[in-house]
């Protein structure tokens, strides 16, 4: 290989052989069904190959299709299309031979395929007749075909260089190709069966070794630290309850016995809490802390924003006006005197519980004797700053919250170090919300029936994905938003503005002003996103929905029909929603979903299913590597027997001693070790 080319191969992070080994295909290019445009059924992957005899785009503003008609040999004519793809119309020139790979449908009288994989054949005739053909990331100055060469003499010379990291147990109980014969497999498969033998054995593998470091770290989280034992009599409950304004509903019961449960335990609480908007989830963490304090611990509760730790603080203030818990407020925007009052109260003891931010893990925050860490909306709070809370071989007792229902395969990775409670039910007094998918040519009547609720006396939100105009992003902006509101559909009313720019003082002196209806209507970023309660407002005006995942919308939609009126959410489009079902984005499919589903759970599998895992909490925040074969979307089911059998495995060998697991636990360490902290696993 010469210089250049293994300079090329560095920038793809390929220095040695084993990198090359284990850099899997990201695709493969499938010729083993080629076809003519004749033979051609619908909605099965077949190739068609032949000559470009048409390019041609239209559209604008993010709104584009290309189209490309290919001639087969036989004189059949086939027409590839791309949404919002527009580079790829410079991809192509009219005499080129390709082949295009993907399910075609009939239309009309023509046969069509939305985002075909492409081969390019160059001179005029392919050289490959069928089978598989491997497809790797590249970089500028790197072919396909010299990469697979370079490929495939990696693998012809090292395939017996790597061990088997599996005992010989492992691989019969769980039918897994071996090592030895995977990897040819899966960068040069003969067929399609021996491709998905050797694909499953590298998920499986990728999954299990990263179920080891989650049951690994949800051992180190529990051996050799002790929390303070909190248990909850009847006596207790009685008392706590009857300071709750509503009764509980069965599915706050549930979760309040399994967290009283493990409080009633020196081992340490590691408990996620599920709940969807509205649910409760505030009321169950009330109850820990309470219980908490009864039997002489500190609580704290953490919250992502001052927003809504302020919120939280609200509503203790009225909770708890008549009771004897000193309870306070620690947020970045105090002054010294009040902060240096309220940090004084935690070092003595004389303060019970804590609300507060980021603030609470900041230098100089010290607690007498804390025995409960509620954290809400999970997601905004990584593994060390959890571990920032213990002191020595003490560590507190932790719920964390999250109001974004989560799918089942992300509780099992992301948030697979904690044991998972889920509230379902709604408390009595939740009203209905109708959300409506509001077009263009829609918005004049849906602006009367906003103007209809206010004159009634309600209160709206509208809510834009950006503070200021962008002139990359097609999106509106609160500022933009603001300006014509209050010069056309809402001028005779009282709206205001919030956003995460505006200081501390600012936006509360906005969600004041609202919550005290001074303001009718408030335009604003997604701060209102989680937790603001104000239960007069029954109309959220969600603006460029096309920007924002379910999961969000659906937390964006809770925020009205918390009180004793019908909440209304309308999507503002900016432009008519195109109607291509094959378009990638599936805009009008989502919202549509949406608009027809207020079941969080639900709308969370289907986000998840159509945005990926990335996009359910914007940037992840797990601070896990990202997974390099498996998908956890199309690999459910391995990720539940690689769970199974990595919880097995370490109930078995805490700590993966015996010898024979030796190579598990140094594959785990060298992958997970520094994401989760994992130290002396034994």
């Amino acid at each position: 290989m010469n210089d250049a080319r293994a300079l090329l191969l560095g920038k793809l992070g390929l220095h040695y052989a084993a990198d090359a080994l284990f850099n899997f295909p990201r695709d493969y290019e499938d010729f083993s069904d080629l076809r003519l445009v004749s033979e051609l059924v619908a909605d099965e992957p077949q190739t068609v190959r032949g000559v470009v005899t048409e390019i041609d785009s239209r559209g604008s503003y993010g709104k584009t299709r290309v189209g490309v008609i290919i001639q087969d040999d036989a004189g059949g004519w086939l027409r590839a299309t791309w949404f919002n793809q527009l580079f790829m119309r410079d991809k192509f020139k009219e005499g080129q031979r390709v082949q295009f790979s993907g399910k075609p449908r009939a239309k009309g009288q023509r046969w069509e395929m939305a985002h075909p994989r492409v081969a390019w054949i160059d001179g005029g005739d392919t050289p490959y007749d069928e089978g598989l053909l491997p497809v790797y990331a590249l970089t500028e100055g790197l072919t396909q075909f010299h990469m697979r060469r370079v490929m495939a003499e990696v693998v012809d010379q090292f395939v017996d260089a790597p061990q088997e990291v599996f005992p010989e147990s492992l691989l019969k109980q769980h039918e897994l190709m071996r090592l030895r014969e995977a990897l040819p497999a899966i960068h040069q498969p003969q067929d399609k069966e021996l491709l998905n033998a050797a694909r499953r054995r590298f998920v499986f593998q990728e999954l299990f070794i990263l179920q080891l470091a989650l049951a690994a770290r949800r051992r180190q989280q529990q051996v050799g630290f002790r929390a303070p034992e909190l248990a909850i009599d009847a006596k207790l409950d009685a008392r706590i309850t009857r300071l709750l304004p509503f009764e509980l509903t069965a599915g706050q019961r549930q979760v309040i016995d399994e967290v009283a449960a493990d409080l009633a335990s020196t081992t340490p609480m590691n408990r996620l809490l599920q709940g969807d908007v509205g649910s409760g989830k505030t009321v169950v963490a009330l109850y820990a802390m309470l219980a908490c304090v009864a039997r002489g611990s500190q609580a704290v509760l953490m919250a992502p924003t001052e927003i809504l730790a302020r919120q939280h603080a609200a509503t203790l203030d009225a909770l708890l006006a008549a009771g004897r818990v000193e309870h306070r407020l620690l947020v970045g925007g105090q002054k010294e005197a009040e902060r240096q009052e309220v940090l004084s109260g935690l070092q003595s003891g004389d303060v019970d519980l804590v609300i507060g931010t980021h603030a609470i893990l900041s230098e100089g925050v010290e607690f007498a004797k804390l025995g409960l860490a509620v954290i809400d909306e999970q997601h905004k709070f990584g593994v060390r700053q959890r571990a920032a809370l213990r002191s020595g071989d003490h560590s507190p007792h932790y719920l964390v919250m999250t109001a974004t229902p989560i799918p089942r395969t992300m509780s099992m990775t992301q948030f697979g170090d904690l044991e998972v409670s889920r509230l379902t039910d709604m408390p009595a007094g939740r009203q209905p919300v109708t959300t409506y998918l509001v077009e263009p040519d829609q918005r004049p009547r849906w602006w009367n029936f906003v103007r209809q609720r206010l004159d009634e006396g309600r209160q709206a939100y509208f809510v834009a994905p950006l503070v200021d105009e962008s002139a990359t992003v097609e999106a509106t902006s609160v500022n933009e938003a603001f300006e014509e509101l209050t010069n056309g559909e809402l001028d005779a009313y009282r709206v205001g503005l919030l956003h995460g720019r505006m200081s501390s003082g600012e936006k509360e002196g906005a969600m004041q002003q609202f919550r005290d209806s001074e303001l009718q209507v408030l335009v604003s970023t997604t701060v209102i996103e989680v937790g603001v309660d104000v239960p007069n407002a029954s109309v959220i005006v969600i603006a460029s929905p096309e920007r924002f995942g379910l999961s969000q919308l659906h937390q964006l939609r809770g925020r009205v029909g918390r009180g004793g009126h019908p909440g209304f959410c309308g999507l503002l489009a900016m432009q008519p929603l195109g109607e291509e079902e094959d378009a990638p984005d599936k805009t009008r499919e989502r919202l549509e979903a949406f608009a027809n589903t207020t079941d969080g759970f639900e709308l969370a599998e289907l986000d998840f299913e159509l945005r990926g895992p990335g996009d359910l909490f914007g940037a992840s925040q797990s601070g896990l590597p990202p997974l390099r074969v498996a998908d956890l979307i199309r690999d459910r089911e391995v990720l539940e027997q690689a769970r199974t059998a990595a919880t097995e495995l370490f109930t078995a060998d805490p700590g993966l001693a015996q010898p024979e697991h030796a190579k598990l636990r140094r594959q785990m360490l060298h992958r997970y070790g520094e994401a989760l902290e994992l130290g002396d696993v034994g």
